[in-house]
């Protein structure tokens, strides 16, 4: 179904609706650009942290418009064995809705419009009929304007009819506007002395308007109602009618439903995103992380500077997201599946061993064929996107004893990827962990080179040409890190480049700990554990679940696992029937794999505790004595063994 600011009003309860019975949902958006100055590769640079990494989109990334917002909804139909679909795809464009609202200035990327208008994006349906939008923010003090200029117009505490003066003093009109509200009084009284019921006055200033209300107020205590009208040109004036007192009351009424109604279409494609955050739904998406932030950068709260306090508010606006590209990059999927991207991937997984999953959309929504591609078009992609995520749950219950076709998106199978979000172009972090602290790999084998701006590439592979291989992440023009295939090679190069000239060498823990120097800010912390930042009240709307709070323990990841060692004897699967399941630690070769650790912070939230009854990958039996406990989440594997 397609969405523009002519059909949204009419077509929300029908959102509303779709959202409230699914199962899961998918997203999708379309973007006026990826990156306001550096490169793709700079923006992504191999070695960025986590914190690197955000900061580096929150930057560069923001200024961009989403303008093209894809949802799909996905309902498991029990009695036909498949899922019914219902897409939606809304243009998007920040109309002001008053003088006052925001003015959005927003940027395009030459690039991206290009290769939009390729695929056949229609720009005309985005700027002439995209559908308006305010954040949390913005929506409260447009409220507040508008409340204070009715306040205003009709004095203090009082409704914007005209009411008794109460021995209110003559209005002070300025020299210059005496000849204009002296017509506007003359038309008044003419309106008042014939049968006509309304008049309309000239179009003027603002200012004049407000003299006008003054004036009328004060000189017509009864019998009349002003109202400012708008017309398609932007114009404004103001009409007066002739009414008695409960005609009065009902268009005084009337107006206020208007105002509320106003400012309701104001927030616009806002509602959507809360309805979205309200559901609690398993929202899935594709390499994500850019359209997660856009939606809660554009449409609840400007992004907060630090990482943790975009986890606490992501958690708050998105409680479970589903990155669809990590779990193909994720073992068991990462050796069966050669091309990640989302075209591809929808192809691979209609082959064995997976299976393409029923489904069928519902009766006056559009009905999508793969085989004639729409991609990019954002409802199409958010539409296969929840394919993709169909067709990799339903292989994980192949695993089951015995074999099951169907895998809820509520199962636990699903859990360990669980707000995990990828990273692109990150050697060692394949995932940003929105629900905990992140992975932090050695790096003791990564060197940081500076050098002069006339270096390229092979200079770099000359400089290092006797240590064998090497990997080379640019950083700007003249620095980048240089990962060695040996750790022991690391100090036999800093040796060797103490007394060059043209260039530096620092190991990655001295880069680290200079950079730290230069950006680091002492953080308080609350009682409660949590860090103190002007979002904390926003985390409050929608808090993490006390079995996740009173974890806290170590991360762990696997580096690589062996598949063929896996056994097909887990018994059924917990999230659908409560049963229990075989954990992976006994279903794969223990010895296979290096493990990365990540220390949470003190007192952060911890959604994968190892140390809990339920912290190996999936689901264990639950005993009789722990049989009414809270279940804590649990994880496929506690890092996605990506690599």
């Amino acid at each position: 179904m397609e969405i523009t600011r002519q059909n949204f009003k009419e077509s929300l309860s029908t959102v509303y609706s779709a959202v409230e019975e699914a199962d899961f949902l998918a997203i999708d958006g379309e973007f006026s650009g990826i990156s306001d100055g550096p490169s793709v590769s700079a923006l992504t640079n191999g070695m960025d942290t986590p914190e690197e990494r955000y900061g580096k989109l929150r930057k560069h990334s923001m200024d961009f418009l989403l303008f093209q917002f894809g949802l799909c909804t996905f309902r498991y139909d029990q009695t036909q064995a498949k899922y019914l679909t219902k897409s939606f795809n809304f243009y998007i464009f920040p109309k002001p809705f008053s003088r006052t609202s925001p003015d959005i200035k927003f940027i395009c990327q030459s690039s991206s419009i290009d290769f939009l208008a390729s695929q056949g994006f229609d720009f005309n349906k985005v700027f002439r009929s995209g559908i308006p939008y305010l954040n949390q923010e913005e929506e409260s003090q447009l409220r507040e304007q508008y409340e204070e200029k009715r306040n205003q117009m009709n004095g203090s505490g009082t409704p914007s009819y005209i009411s008794p003066s109460s021995g209110k003093a003559a209005v002070n009109v300025p020299d210059e506007h005496k000849d204009f509200i002296s017509r506007v009084v003359e038309k008044v009284e003419a309106l008042l002395s014939n049968s006509e019921k309304t008049v309309d006055l000239e179009p003027c200033s603002g200012f004049q308007r407000k003299l006008i209300y003054q004036t009328l107020n004060w000189k017509f205590p009864k019998g009349l109602h002003i109202e400012t009208v708008e017309t398609e040109k932007k114009e404004r004036f103001i009409q007066v009618s002739k009414v008695d007192e409960e005609e009065r009351r009902r268009m005084e009424q009337q107006k206020q439903e208007r105002e509320q109604e106003e400012l309701n279409d104001a927030v616009g494609f806002s509602r959507v995103v809360h309805a979205i955050s309200k559901s609690g739904k398993l929202v899935v998406g594709h390499n994500m992380l850019l359209d997660v932030m856009h939606t809660i950068h554009q449409f609840y709260c400007p992004l907060p500077e630090e990482l943790e306090d975009f986890k606490e508010v992501t958690m708050c606006v998105f409680p479970r997201l589903l990155d669809t590209k990590l779990m193909a990059s994720t073992q068991p999927f990462k050796d069966l599946i050669t091309n990640t991207s989302l075209a591809e991937l929808e192809k691979q997984l209609k082959e064995k061993p997976f299976k393409a999953p029923k489904v069928d959309c519902c009766e006056g929504f559009q009905c999508y064929d793969t085989a004639s591609e729409q991609l990019h078009e954002a409802g199409y992609d958010a539409y296969i996107t929840g394919l993709c995520f169909i067709s990799m749950a339903n292989y994980l219950g192949t695993f089951l004893t015995p074999p099951k076709p169907h895998i809820s998106a509520r199962s636990k199978l699903i859990e360990p990827f669980y707000n995990k979000l990828f990273l692109m172009r990150v050697i060692d972090i394949p995932y940003l962990n929105i629900s905990g602290p992140d992975l932090q790999p050695k790096r003791d084998h990564v060197l940081y080179v500076t050098f002069p701006k006339e270096w390229k590439t092979s200079d770099l592979y000359q400089l290092f040409s006797a240590f064998g291989n090497i990997q080379v992440s640019w950083i700007d023009d003249t620095s980048a890190f240089v990962s060695l295939s040996q750790v022991e090679q690391v100090q036999i190069a800093m040796n060797t480049s103490q007394y060059a000239e043209s260039y530096r060498i620092q190991t990655y823990a001295e880069y680290m700990q200079s950079k730290h120097k230069h950006t680091h800010t002492n953080r308080k912390w609350g009682e409660d554990g949590w860090a103190n930042t002007s979002y904390r009240s926003v985390t409050g709307k929608r808090s993490i679940s006390p079995t996740q709070e009173d974890q806290s323990s170590d991360f762990s990841g696997v580096a690589d696992s062996n598949w063929s060692h896996y056994s097909k004897k887990i018994k059924t699967d917990a999230g659908a029937s409560g049963g229990g399941v075989q954990t992976y630690a006994e279903a794969v070769d223990s010895t296979t794999g290096s493990w990365l650790k990540a220390q949470p912070e003190k007192g952060a939230a911890s959604q994968e505790a190892s140390g809990s009854e339920e912290a190996d990958a999936w689901p264990k039996l639950p005993t009789n004595q722990n049989q009414g406990s809270q279940p804590t989440s649990t994880g496929l594997f506690d890092v996605p063994q990506v690599w």
